[in-house]
């Protein structure tokens, strides 16, 4: 299968531009270009799909570059629904520097990742409106998809000027660094789009563009950070363990698409997974599998690993086999409770407020409703101690069967 074939079999080839685009992917030798949002510190999932395009376009002998709009950032594209919130120029250059490194991190250190302020800085406006501004007709802008959704709902002008920024931006990469190809999201189709025109009619050349889909739930809904439901790929904001629930728990229908798109899978492998998932889909092969792949490339085997340990350790109840990180990994969010000393069972759930009163507490105990560290604890006697604590600083305590209460010994 070729690379065109590849990209589309996994349907991550939505609109084209360049008649002989296909051959030119196959081939191999193109400098290509994709832009990312500086509106927050990290990648989302959501756009993981995209962003692995890099590095199929790698493997098949072409070369990335990634601009992060630390410009553009500061205006905001149009996104159909409403004018975004104008962002502070510290936190655009904040996030510009995380994303650089997470590029590198997940694509190699030789990766180009440059910054579209550094050529918009010192670019004046009176010349960038004669430069570009007047090549690019109005009627042509206001008819692409976002800008008219979004004139629906009112656009400012900042926003409507993104086209022409970002279409500059395929020009500047060509000139300078040799760029002849630019993909992104489909909702990014008419920027690309611009600077194809721009390149034709202001060097006479013909450049190449593709954009991929938006990558959605069962329900049609985008996943990403816009739709609230945002999980970055930046372990310190999303662990590995979170990031593993939430791939684990996705819904069968939409596994073979999530497959092609998350992963370096085959078309073969993809296949047979999916024939094994459907024996027996209650054992969720196919999610399983795409944990794995997702959280491999993301963040290395040993992420992986301990993402599943954590997992099974909870399933089984087997607390006591986890560590202190893996604890605060695992019950990240929930607030713990601090003890200094050692404490009855009964006068501890009721000075931690996990149960209201000592005849509540003695309820739970007795009808074996509580357990420390993964053991049911009936005896109201029994003394909490730091001796028994994970690691000396833990002590999990689960009242009925789903909530979790994290005590700290300090």
């Amino acid at each position: 299968m070729t690379l065109f074939e590849d990209l589309k079999w996994r349907g991550l080839i939505k609109d084209t531009a360049g008649d002989d685009l296909e051959d030119k992917l196959n081939q191999g030798g193109l400098t290509f270009y994709i832009g990312a949002d500086p509106s927050a510190d990290s990648l989302h999932i959501g756009q993981l799909p995209t962003f692995l395009v890099i590095e199929r376009l790698r493997r098949g002998g072409h070369k990335p570059i990634i601009l992060v709009g630390g410009a553009t950032g500061r205006v905001g594209d149009p996104r159909g629904t409403k004018e975004r919130e104008k962002s502070d120029i510290k936190v655009v250059e904040n996030n510009f520097e995380k994303i650089k490194l997470q590029m590198k991190k997940l694509f190699g250190e030789n990766t180009l990742v440059v910054n579209n302020y550094d050529w918009f800085k010192t670019y004046n406006f009176i010349d960038f409106l004669r430069d570009v501004g007047k090549y690019v007709n109005v009627s042509y802008m206001i008819n692409k998809d976002l800008v008219k959704r979004q004139m629906e709902s009112g656009i400012s002008y900042a926003e409507f000027s993104y086209m022409l920024i970002q279409g500059y931006d395929f020009k500047y990469i060509h000139d300078h660094y040799g760029a002849t190809l630019q993909f992104g999201g489909s909702d990014q189709w008419g920027n690309l789009t611009t600077g194809i025109e721009l390149i034709r009619k202001l060097n006479d050349e013909s450049v190449y563009a593709f954009s991929c889909p938006l990558t959605l739930d069962s329900t049609g809904k985008k996943i990403g950070k816009s739709e609230g439901n945002a999980l970055w790929l930046d372990k310190n904001k999303t662990s590995s363990y979170e990031l593993y629930q939430y791939l684990i728990n996705f819904e069968d229908i939409m596994m073979e698409n999530y497959l092609k798109v998350y992963t370096f899978l085959s078309k073969e492998e993809i296949e047979n997974i999916l024939e094994e998932h459907n024996k027996e889909p209650e054992k969720r092969l196919a999610q399983k599998t795409l944990a794995r792949e997702v959280i491999t490339f993301l963040h290395g085997a040993s992420e992986y690993e301990q993402a599943v340990k954590i997992s099974e350790a909870l399933f089984s109840g087997d607390i006591r086999s986890l560590n202190s990180e893996q604890i605060e990994i695992a019950f990240k969010g929930l607030p713990s409770k601090k003890i200094e000393q050692e404490e009855n069972i009964v006068d501890l759930l009721v000075n931690t407020e996990i149960c209201k009163s000592k005849r509540e507490a003695r309820e739970f105990i007795t009808n074996r409703s509580i357990s420390v560290n993964g053991c049911i604890v009936d005896d109201l006697d029994y003394i909490i101690r730091k001796e028994d604590a994970i690691d000396k600083l833990y002590i999990v305590i689960r009242r009925g069967k789903k909530k979790y209460y994290i005590i700290k010994f300090i």
